[in-house]
């Protein structure tokens, strides 16, 4: 199940694709806009999600808000962080301008801080594991994108298809860990070159990460700790040294449960 899979509801406004309105006003509506109606919870998910419509003058978007308060505790993640690696993934993506999470900020909600990303309208039985080859070239860029950020929990239904059949990844919270703990159902490539056009854009991405002066940079500083955007440096380096996607292992290389 997905953080992003609902229950049929007629009274909820419809929501836009965000490649359809500018982006920095999507993020503003998301940071500045009134919550005008909770929704209620979202099933089946880990933490504490909730689906909000946030409104900013006439337009009105649909948004996953997941409060800080209501993180589960883990033993291998610091408490309350999880909210500010959704917002490192956004960030991420959007450096590497691939398009890949659905736009994310931090705000204060109804249950005080957390991230709120923009809610993609999707089919819920369409996912990974029913993806027909016309999506293998965004998969490419989804795949290196979770070595990158050491995705730790990419499940099949983590993976949605919008309308236009751009593909997004949603619930980034378990990333940018300092060890190891890539788990993904996207092995679909592993051992193969990567694409040099992706090469490049990681390329550009290293060069913005290694940049103290740089708003990615510094932006990225206030979300990680120090040991954490270490780590990344590393990842982003061995990428480019080896040009070719991960192979499994060691330890556990695949979530659970896989959807």
């Amino acid at each position: 199940m997905t953080d992003q899979e609902l229950p049929p509801d007629p009274n909820l406004p419809e929501t836009p694709p965000p490649t359809s309105i500018e982006l920095e006003r999507v993020l503003e509506i998301l940071q500045n806009g009134a919550v005008e109606t909770e929704h209620g919870a979202v099933r089946w998910s880990s933490n504490y999600t909730f689906l909000l419509s946030v409104k900013c003058d006439d337009l009105e978007l649909l948004t996953i808000y997941k409060p800080q308060r209501g993180e589960r505790p883990l033993w291998d993640f610091p408490d309350g962080t999880l909210c500010y690696r959704e917002r490192a993934s956004f960030l991420t993506s959007q450096q590497l301008a691939w398009q890949l999470v659905p736009p994310t900020v931090l705000r204060d909600g109804p249950h005080g801080i957390g991230s709120m990303q923009f809610y993609i309208e999707h089919d819920p039985d369409y996912n990974y594991f029913s993806f027909d080859p016309s999506l293998r070239p965004q998969l490419t860029r989804l795949a290196l994108f979770d070595c990158l950020i050491n995705n730790a929990d990419r499940k099949g239904g983590h993976c949605l298809v919008d309308s236009s059949n751009h593909l997004w990844g949603i619930d980034q919270g378990l990333t940018f860990n300092a060890v190891h703990k890539l788990r993904t159902v996207i092995w679909d490539f592993a051992g193969h070159a990567i694409p040099p056009v992706l090469l490049h854009d990681v390329e550009k991405l290293c060069a913005a990460l290694d940049d103290t002066d740089s708003d990615y940079r510094k932006q990225m500083t206030e979300l990680l700790d120090a040991n954490e955007i270490e780590a990344f440096e590393r990842r982003v380096d061995r990428i480019l040294k080896s040009g070719r996607y991960p192979k499994p292992g060691p330890g556990p290389n695949y979530p659970w449960p896989p959807v």
